[in-house]
């Protein structure tokens, strides 16, 4: 079956996963666009011969729409998504699930009542190649009992929107989901260091940061944010455990020998670093969609837990100490299931 996509908000990433739902997935039709921005919404509906809608409501009411896409304003993602199960239509949202930890438990309940999983939070970081195969190897044991985990998020430069809370709520959270999903371990505690400070960085911004977790079985995090790193995006993370190691590859590029210098390419935008992630995101998830499958990928419930850890993250960077990350016990209707 086609599985027909309703896709609320239009900006960026809204029309790249328009894009991809049209040209790179198969059995998939964008059919309504709604953005706040009607001429926006307008202009990507006619590049795919869509229809739109004067809002969210309308369009989760279509009969023309059996799966929603999420990638408005952050804020409006609770509504949307709420409305979604209401009324029994499964529902992707681009991070985050909601902007606080109150609306994200509002949809776990929502969804619990429905009796059967709706939603999918995107964290495209569980279908890269790379992450996959650590996973794959710390899953088998390949090293072990895992006992620390060291991790990096370099961006080139960020805008002068760019708050310090960001580091954990848009930056970290990548790593926050991926890490919970690779150990298959809870964080508990979070605690932010503050490095001497870059000179490259707005005024306001506190950059980098060092950020520390502590999982349920004990593991330790170490996660370097920093976003003006000046030199690429760069992503690195290396799980140690009792026997060995596991490390996340850097990209394949080409290597450079000339003038007295052997080199490579370092990537310039998370875009071009996670293309194919977002590919096999969403391919497996409408293929699941297509199959009567409930989404295998990251639940409401890691949309909660991630919105969980990075308030602790937060409170941390204000208060310079170690914070408990307040988050309620996990229900069985949330058990984890594999993503591959």
């Amino acid at each position: 079956m086609t599985v027909r996509v309703g896709v609320i908000g239009a900006g960026w990433i809204g029309q790249e996963h328009v894009r991809r739902l049209t040209d790179t997935v198969t059995g998939a039709e964008v059919t309504a666009v709604t953005d706040i921005d009607a001429a926006r919404a307008e202009e990507t509906a006619a590049r795919v011969g869509a229809r739109t809608h004067p809002d969210g409501a309308a369009l989760i009411a279509a009969d023309d729409v059996d799966a929603v896409l999420v990638t408005s304003w952050g804020p409006t993602h609770a509504e949307h998504v709420l409305a979604a199960i209401a009324a029994g239509k499964p529902v992707f949202c681009e991070k985050p699930l909601a902007t606080t930890a109150e609306d994200c438990l509002a949809i776990v309940e929502a969804e619990r009542a429905h009796g059967r999983r709706l939603v999918q939070v995107g964290f495209m970081r569980r279908y890269d190649a790379g992450y996959r195969q650590m996973k794959e190897i710390v899953t088998a044991g390949g090293i072990g009992t895992p006992l620390m985990v060291h991790c990096a998020h370099r961006n080139p430069t960020v805008p002068e929107s760019y708050t310090s809370a960001m580091a954990a709520q848009d930056t970290a959270v990548h790593e926050i989901d991926v890490l919970r999903w690779l150990l298959d371990d809870e964080i508990v505690t979070a605690q932010v260091i503050k490095p001497r400070a870059t000179s490259r960085r707005f005024p306001h911004l506190t950059d980098p940061q060092i950020m520390l977790f502590e999982t349920a079985d004990g593991v330790r995090i170490d996660l370097e944010v920093f976003v003006n790193c000046q030199y690429g995006y760069d992503i690195q993370c290396e799980t140690v455990g009792e026997t060995g190691l596991v490390r996340l590859p850097d990209p394949a590029t080409v290597a450079v020998r000339g003038a007295g210098r052997h080199g490579t390419a370092v990537l310039q935008d998370w875009k071009d670093r996670f293309t194919d992630a977002f590919d096999t995101e969403f391919r497996e998830w409408i293929a699941g969609l297509a199959a009567g499958e409930e989404p295998t990928g990251p639940s409401a419930w890691d949309g909660y837990a991630a919105t969980a850890i990075t308030d602790a993250a937060v409170r941390s960077l204000e208060s310079g100490q170690p914070e408990n990350v307040d988050m309620k016990p996990r229900p069985a209707f949330y058990a984890p299931r594999s993503a591959t």
